[in-house]
């Protein structure tokens, strides 16, 4: 029996298969598809933690923080450094806790 995947795995996964007896085919992708592959498979997690609950959805957070950490290293910066920006911008901008909704402005200019 096949199974057609065609998407980014983990590292580890085609060693997880090989111990289940199956046999993986996989390829190595070149620069510009592996950041095609990860900005899609960032959707794809996105989507996950939308259709999760419970202990469930924080396996999927956790899946999309390992991809945010990919797509970082690919642009040459760290967790550690995107999570320093990130924190810059709560100072100025604030967070999401307030569960603030913008419905419109009215300017009277």
């Amino acid at each position: 029996m096949e199974r057609v995947y065609n998407k980014l795995v983990r590292d580890k996964i085609p060693e997880i298969i090989k111990s289940k007896g199956e046999r993986p085919i996989v390829k190595e992708l070149y620069f510009s598809e592996y950041k095609l592959a990860l900005e899609k498979k960032l959707n794809e997690e996105c989507q996950e933690v939308i259709g999760a609950s419970g202990t469930e959805r924080v396996e999927e957070i956790a899946d999309v923080l390992e991809v945010l950490r990919a797509l970082a290293k690919l642009e040459g910066f760290s967790l550690k450094q995107v999570i320093s920006v990130a924190d810059e911008k709560n100072a100025k901008r604030g967070a999401f806790e307030k569960r603030i909704f913008l419905e419109k402005v009215i300017s009277d200019k």
